[in-house]
């Protein structure tokens, strides 16, 4: 073999290196992408199909259940009672309903004493009402409830109770919004949510790949977009966990090459009942999730969460779990749900 032959040959090889690297670099620089077909069970790791197999759709998430409507809760509410000269119809109630039943930031509620029952309910068409009333929450996380917010709401409520022939009753306005501050004065210090962020530690996801890894365990679509929920113990609880990403790279036109490097993963303390151990779920999904996404689980300061530290939380916890229910506010009661949201 002559020299110039040689010499041709190597620089054969060195090329064919450098277009391999440039291939593998080219290929690791893209959004890691959801498998084709979602595994049979969460443990087990799925590789992408071929041939006509690759043509299958990506799993169908389904959407979180909604939600009844809370009752009306002397403990946050300030109610307004609505006394009517004769029981009325469930039907003509809802026909006389303000449209909004907001004052500001806060919400308010009619309900209605059912003369078979003897229940308070939410105005239902088919049942009769001997007597009404009208509750305002006094506090939730915007804040306590002020003056022009009550006045808004003894404004909707006595155009309703005109409508309906009820005569209203409410209460002092410097009352109330006393009453106000000092539930939210109590409250706001018991307010937690925990958050980790899963920080990828190489390749970026696509938004399918994250969609596919939180649904193994358990996730399905929020309502709005960039935001997965874990469905809470029974259908009238929030969520357990939410697991939220870049919302543009969700609306993104090609979703799958949208590329993410970190998503949140949020436990709402107040809103899950401490005996379904919400903390510990919290905590096992954020490792699950990191040894799948292969992420590393980091605090609001970048610094990665060891287990003492999530040891740490969890005592902190159930200190604000023993606060909450001795205010009669135990996280997961409807008046906790209410108040904080």
């Amino acid at each position: 073999m002559t020299l110039t032959t040689a010499l041709l040959l190597l620089g054969g090889v060195v090329l064919l290196a450098v277009v391999v690297q440039g291939v593998w670099a080219a290929r690791r620089a893209k959004p890691r992408r959801a498998d084709v077909a979602l595994p049979m069970a969460a443990k087990d790791r799925v590789e992408p199909a071929l041939g006509a197999e690759a043509a299958t759709p990506p799993p169908v998430l389904r959407p979180a259940p909604l939600r009844r409507v809370a009752r009306i809760d002397a403990l946050i509410d300030a109610i307004a009672p609505l006394t009517l000269e004769a029981p009325v119809s469930g039907e003509f109630v809802i026909s006389h309903l303000p449209p909004s039943r907001r004052a500001g930031t806060k919400p308010f509620y009619i309900e209605g004493l059912d003369t078979d029952s003897g229940e308070w309910e939410p105005p239902a068409a088919g049942r009769r009402y001997g007597e009404l009333q009208a509750g305002v929450q006094l506090a939730g996380r915007s804040g306590a409830l002020n003056e022009i917010e009550y006045s808004e709401f003894v404004q909707k409520v006595q155009a309703f109770a005109e409508g309906v022939g009820a005569m209203a009753d409410f209460p002092d306005m410097l009352e109330v919004v006393a009453r106000a501050r000092e539930l939210d004065g109590l409250a706001s210090p018991l307010d937690a949510q925990l958050t980790v962020t899963l920080r990828s530690n190489a390749v970026a996801w696509s938004v399918g790949y994250i969609q596919q890894c939180a649904a193994r365990q358990g996730f399905v679509p929020g309502a709005v977009p960039g935001r997965l929920v874990l469905p809470g113990p029974d259908e009238t609880a929030p969520p357990a966990l939410v697991l939220g990403f870049d919302a543009q790279a969700a609306l993104a036109d090609d979703a799958q090459k949208a590329a993410v490097r970190e998503c949140t993963l949020i436990l709402d303390v107040p809103q899950t009942e401490a005996r379904h151990e919400p903390f510990p779920l919290w905590h096992r999904t954020a490792t699950a999730l990191a040894e799948d996404m292969d992420a590393t689980p980091v605090d609001d300061e970048g610094q990665p969460v060891t287990l003492h530290a999530f040891a740490a939380i969890g005592r902190e916890l159930d200190q604000l779990y023993g606060q909450l229910e001795a205010l009669d506010l135990g996280a997961g009661t409807p008046a906790a749900r209410r108040l904080f949201s």
